[in-house]
C-alpha cells in the first residue's frame, strides 16, 4: 500500500469519544454504533466553528501499541473550541504517513487499517485519523485519507 510523507499543522477537533481496543474486534463494533449515532442524532449538524464538512475518525491516547486501549473520536474539525456539549481532542503537529482509498468507507477502511498494521511504519501512536471527503454521493466512490503520525 503507497503512502506519502506529509507534515501537518496542529488541528482541532469537536465530537463525540469512546475509550476502545483492537481485541476480540471490538473496536469494529464500538467505531460503527458511535458514527451511526454521530449522524442519526444530528451531532454533525450540532458542532459549530467547522472548518470544512469533512468527517474525522481521529485514534489518540494510545496506552501503547494497536494492541492496548486508545480513545476514538467522530468528529469535524473546528476553527475554536466552542462546543461545551462535545469532546475536543488535539491533532498534534508533526509528520504524518498519508494513505488515500476510495470505495465504500465501511469496507475499505477496514481493509485499509489491516494493512497499515502489518507494515514497517515508525508510528508514534500519538494521534492517527481519518479523513472522509464526503466528495460523492455515491457511497462506493468515496475519498478517505488516512494519517498515520510518524517519529
Amino acid at each position: 500500500m503507497e503512502y506519502k510523507i506529509v507534515r501537518l499543522d496542529k488541528k482541532i477537533v469537536v465530537g463525540k469519544s469512546i475509550r476502545t481496543t483492537n481485541e476480540n474486534g471490538k473496536s469494529m463494533k464500538d467505531i460503527e454504533k458511535l458514527w451511526g449515532e454521530f449522524i442519526e442524532k444530528g451531532i454533525y449538524e450540532s458542532i459549530k466553528n467547522k472548518s470544512n464538512e469533512k468527517g474525522i475518525g481521529l485514534y489518540t491516547e494510545y496506552e501503547s501499541d494497536k494492541s492496548a486501549p486508545y480513545t476514538f473520536m467522530c468528529g469535524l474539525e473546528v476553527d475554536e473550541i466552542n462546543n461545551d456539549n462535545f469532546d475536543t481532542k488535539i491533532i498534534n503537529k508533526g509528520k504524518y504517513a498519508k494513505f488515500t482509498i476510495k470505495g465504500d468507507p465501511k469496507n475499505k477502511v477496514g481493509e485499509a487499517w489491516n494493512e497499515i498494521w502489518s507494515m514497517d511504519l515508525d508510528r508514534k501512536y500519538d494521534t492517527d485519523f481519518e479523513l472522509y471527503h464526503n466528495d460523492s454521493k455515491d457511497m462506493n466512490n468515496q475519498t478517505i485519507d488516512i494519517f498515520i503520525s510518524l517519529n
